[in-house]
């Protein structure tokens, strides 16, 4: 047989099925990559992960808020979940005002704070998701809110108070021109 002719046959085969005839396809489609041992594909989960939830609680009341972040912090973690962190994000303060009836006298005015807790979960499988939430609902207190949503570079930013002082003196500093790029030497 012509090696010429055996070539083209081969490479019509492969254009037809190539994982079907190719060593080295039969070999990715195993594992993954030519030089990955074939066990790494095994430990990968089967179902879909979600990489970062953050699990944000909301209410008006401290006490009851911060007892129910212990609670589901702690059923979490009873669920075998990955609780990466959490944090009290400042509160807020409000002012609600309630005018008479029918005309533009205050009837009454009220401050309200509304605190926060954040709970950061890492890889939870796509099939635990839905338990978890149904917890969540059915052991929601009153006057408790909570929203599941991924993380975002954003909520990280929310963690923190500024630092008022820190901030005139950073203008301050660029006022003057800012900092100086060269040392002195002692």
């Amino acid at each position: 047989m012509n090696t010429g002719r055996f070539c083209k046959l081969y490479k019509k085969l492969l254009t037809l099925n190539p994982s079907k005839y190719s060593y080295l396809s039969s070999v990715r489609k195993q594992s993954g990559s030519l030089y990955e041992p074939d066990y790494l594909e095994s430990m990968k989960p089967k179902v879909p992960l979600y990489e970062q939830l953050n699990v944000f609680l909301k209410g008006y009341d401290y006490p009851v808020l911060e007892q129910y972040q212990k609670f589901i912090h702690n059923m979490f973690k009873n669920m075998d979940l990955d609780v990466e962190d959490s944090w009290a994000v400042p509160a807020q303060d409000m002012s609600v005002t309630a005018l008479k009836p029918k005309s533009e006298v205050l009837h009454a005015q009220y401050n309200l704070k509304i605190y926060e807790r954040v709970i950061q979960l890492s890889d939870v499988l796509s099939t635990q998701l839905p338990t978890v939430i149904r917890t969540i609902e059915a052991s929601l207190p009153a006057g408790v809110s909570a929203e599941i949503r991924p993380h975002q570079e954003t909520d990280d930013e929310i963690r923190y108070i500024p630092d008022a002082e820190l901030n005139t003196l950073k203008q301050e500093l660029e006022d003057l021109g800012g900092p100086s790029t060269t040392r002195t030497k002692k």
